[in-house]
């Protein structure tokens, strides 16, 4: 396992229902977009540790859908799915995020991939969801663990690039 090179802040917002997520990582705009849409490169990075991830549908485009679901064991045990509103390339995505267990909790997320000095790259994720609960319900899943191990999953991939 890969020591972190770089904090990960997650921030939920006290005024409205969002949660923001930034990270930077040692690599371009180009690189770390890439890994967001390529369907095998997304799966190997996603998530916890502790799960694989299967891609059952990626056509990352403006109008086009996604989904994917995660094992254990071989037993899937959370499968989430979205729409991409807009893709922009090695600039933003802006997509749905659903998980299938309660499918009116769509979160709208937008994510910007800003360059920096040294060829790396500030990735910012914003997610609005309806309500303060869903918010706090998203927080408390655990989804750090996921948020976090993914991207040292991501920065490991990006290393052996």
């Amino acid at each position: 396992m890969t020591m972190t090179r770089h904090e990960t802040t997650i921030a939920a917002d006290e005024k409205v229902p969002t949660i923001e997520i930034v990270r930077e990582f040692d690599a371009s705009p180009e690189q770390v977009f890439r890994a967001h849409v390529d369907p095998e490169l997304y799966a190997k990075w996603i998530g916890p540790r502790s799960l694989t991830t299967r891609i059952t549908r990626w056509e990352p485009s403006t109008g086009g859908a996604w989904a994917f679901a995660n094992d254990r064991d071989g037993e899937e045990i959370a499968s989430f799915f979205g729409s991409f509103h807009e893709v922009r390339r090695n600039e933003r995505i802006v997509w749905t995020f659903t998980y299938e267990g309660q499918p009116d909790g769509v979160a709208l997320e937008t994510l910007t991939f800003e360059e920096l000095d040294g060829g790396r790259t500030r990735l910012r994720t914003l997610s609005v969801v309806a309500d303060f609960e869903t918010r706090d319900a998203m927080l408390s899943s655990g989804m750090d663990v996921g948020v976090n191990e993914g991207y040292e999953k991501l920065d490991e991939l990006l290393e052996k690039r």
